[in-house]
């Protein structure tokens, strides 16, 4: 193996790099960059392949910081291989606009995968790369042509060991056995309160031990580079479980505060990094010291990715020669681009066809869809009987040696596991090859909502399948039925929500969520059938919302989404035979694309001069941008059959119309009546 002063030097420079830039920002956190310069140093510069010149070669090994909070640790590995990452942008860290924010995220800085800082989002984000890894090579790889073999490497504190998420996502490493994956844990018992005896005693390996893991431990993490190095070099020749390394560490190492709460999430005093600086053979007077020997050692190991990519990008091209499909597929799916045609598979209704539950017809169109789209991975929480997520001749993703699938297989048993499966899937989607699309019930994607919102944070084209979207599942009752999940999720900037009302509208929500590459969606479904509609068409749902029924002389707009819109359509029958009155339905299945329209449509959506009147079983948050009044609903639901449940809140055509009435009476003086839609502020940032 064979260590010298050069990289004791490289160490002492991550080290003092992460002191200099938390000193300078006087915000962060160097603690942690301290305590893992070490195995930072061994694994960048003995085992990971990557080339700084092009970051987004497929086949470079993955690193993910789980402890986003040490991001300074990232930040000056990437300067110093060759990232596209300066010195002045150390310096600009934690700085507004700069490419060094508090925490790592994946859009902002050339070389981060992910983006992290929530406790156990990266760990979770780590083993679907692994999972993705491992599909692209089932699906790609061919004899003599080991196209996709990199590895996921991660770190991980004591903060993501404790969330929960991680717990979930390494139970399900752990089943699928994925010989890719190698995390390190950074054991070194501090976190935000102080020492963890406090509150954090388990043996973290045993519980490892139990999900199925290679476990071992380096209990000089701070200088034992050859028993780190031999650790991970163990960790790759286990092919058929995913490993752990428990890595005890001092935190601070080198400061006066080494091994204390007080140097985890402050930056160091004036006078601790001068004695820190002179411990380690620095100048005290001098910041942001990268010393030659330094660059010339990593520069190299650069340069030798740069040759490996070039020796793969030779091989591909061979492989095109012999394997021509399967390159020009993989070639493809790197430029996330969909394939030709595919939209032309998305089944399209009338309406004299039956009323088919929501969930049905987005199994139709997963159905019709699937071969057309190779890269579209589908999977269930549990619930694929009840999602309607599989299509019929589908293979699971799953060891060999389960005798119940393969890595190339496209359908994932996630178990009962939502935000593991969130968190996995943000890491799949990351990965570059495929799309996935993961189900639940709607209520419980809110189990799932801190990885729903880095789905939205990250740009990931990552597909929330969430059935049962209403007080319409019935008897099973307020635990099962969401109120608040739609307001909440369309609260989410770059997040889409479908609420389809019929077939058309269903596979106009897959459209736009296939081919939107930067933005994830969530669609809701029904349990319960609803008939196919009239006015609707794939490329008026498109636009997000819609008239379904016009009527020129119509005295208000009830505007509705999802199992509503039928309803609503059934009360403007009832309020002409029983009230004289005329309405007209406009159906916005999607409020989000509906808002990227320009106004003078969304004005003939909803127009000035007669109120509009929202119905959706759901809180009735947010709907004040579109309507005058809102029924909804603000209490939790009931349990029951499901007609019984909504007739006990009045979603009827005569419940509706009621409110109609009131509504229409209310607005009668107001000249001239302006559209919701007009506001002083029509985009706000």
């Amino acid at each position: 193996m064979g260590y010298s002063k050069v990289d004791e030097l490289a160490i002492n420079t991550i080290r003092l790099l992460a002191v200099d830039a938390t000193f300078k920002a006087n915000s962060g956190h160097p603690g942690a960059p301290m305590g893992m310069a070490p195995v930072a140093h061994v694994l960048f510069n003995k085992f990971m392949t990557f080339n700084p010149k092009n970051p987004d070669w497929i086949n470079r090994d993955r690193f993910v910081l789980s402890n986003g909070h040490g991001c300074m640790l990232q930040y000056a590995l990437l300067h110093l291989f060759g990232y596209g990452v300066s010195l002045d942008d150390l310096k600009n860290f934690r700085h507004i606009d700069s490419i060094t924010p508090g925490h790592p995220e994946a859009h902002d800085t050339p070389g981060v995968e992910v983006t992290t800082g929530p406790l156990g989002q990266g760990f979770a984000n780590a083993v679907g790369l692994a999972v993705a890894q491992a599909h692209t090579a089932g699906t790609f790889n061919k004899p003599g042509f080991d196209l996709i073999t990199n590895y996921t490497y991660c770190f991980f504190g004591d903060g993501c060991a404790m969330e929960g998420i991680a717990s979930e996502a390494a139970s399900a490493a752990g089943h699928l056995q994925l010989g890719n994956l190698i995390m390190v844990y950074d054991d070194n018992h501090i976190s935000i309160d102080g020492d963890t005896k406090c509150a954090f005693t388990e043996d973290v390996m045993k519980r490892f031990e139990a999900y199925g893991w290679h476990t071992q431990h380096v209990e000089k993490g701070d200088t034992d580079l050859e028993g780190i190095e031999a650790a991970i070099k163990k960790a790759k020749e286990v092919t058929d479980k995913p490993s752990v390394i428990k890595l005890t560490t001092t935190i601070g190492f080198g400061s006066k505060l080494q091994g204390t709460g007080g140097v985890h999430g402050n930056p160091l005093k004036a006078d601790d990094i001068k004695s820190v600086k002179e411990k380690f053979g620095f100048d005290p007077e001098k910041t942001f010291v990268v010393p030659q020997e330094v660059t010339d050692m990593y520069h190299k190991h650069a340069a030798e990715g740069a040759a490996a990519e070039q020796e793969w990008n030779q091989l591909f091209e061979k492989y095109g020669k012999e394997h021509k499909a399967e390159h020009d597929d993989l070639v493809r799916r790197l430029t996330g681009a969909l394939p030709e045609g595919w939209q032309t598979k998305l089944p399209t209704y009338k309406p004299t066809d039956p009323a088919i539950a929501s969930r049905k017809l987005s199994e139709s169109v997963l159905e019709a869809i699937h071969e057309a789209v190779p890269e579209l991975m589908s999977g269930s929480a549990d619930l694929t009987g009840s999602n309607n997520t599989i299509w019929k001749n589908a293979v699971d993703f799953q060891p060999p040696s389960t005798g119940i699938g393969n890595w190339s297989g496209r359908y994932m048993r996630y178990g009962v596991r939502e935000h593991a499966m969130a968190g996995m899937m943000n890491g799949m989607s990351a990965y570059g090859t495929i799309i996935p699309a993961g189900g639940t019930f709607l209520n419980f994607v809110s189990y799932a909502a801190g990885s729903v919102r880095l789905s939205s944070l990250s740009h990931q084209r990552v597909i929330y399948i969430a059935t049962h979207d209403s007080i319409g599942l019935g008897e099973d009752g307020p635990t099962h039925q969401p109120i608040e999940t739609l307001a909440h999720f369309r609260a989410l900037p770059n997040m889409m929500v479908w609420r389809p009302a019929d077939g058309n509208e269903t596979s106009a929500a897959y459209y736009v969520m296939l081919t939107s590459r930067q933005t994830p969606s969530i669609i809701a479904l029904t349990r319960q059938n609803l008939p196919q509609l009239e006015g609707s068409t794939i490329e008026k749902a498109i636009k997000g919302g819609y008239v379904n029924l016009e009527d020129k002389e119509a005295q208000i707009t009830l505007v509705s989404t999802g199992s509503e819109v039928s309803i609503c359509l059934e009360a403007v029958k009832y309020l002409k035979d029983n009230h004289s009155i005329k309405a007209r339905v406009a159906s916005m299945p999607c409020v989000e694309v509906f808002d990227t329209q320009d106004q003078e449509y969304r004005l003939s959506v909803i127009p000035d001069g007669i109120p509009a009147m929202s119905v959706e079983v759901m809180s009735t948050l947010g709907w004040e941008k579109y309507s005058h009044e809102q029924f909804g609903l603000n209490r939790f639901g009931a349990s029951g059959a499901y007609k019984d449940v909504y007739k006990k809140f009045e979603f009827t055509p005569e419940g509706i119309s009621k409110r109609a009435v009131k509504t229409i009476d209310f607005y009668k003086d107001v000249k001239p009546l302006r559209s919701p839609l007009n506001r002083a502020f029509q985009q706000l940032i």
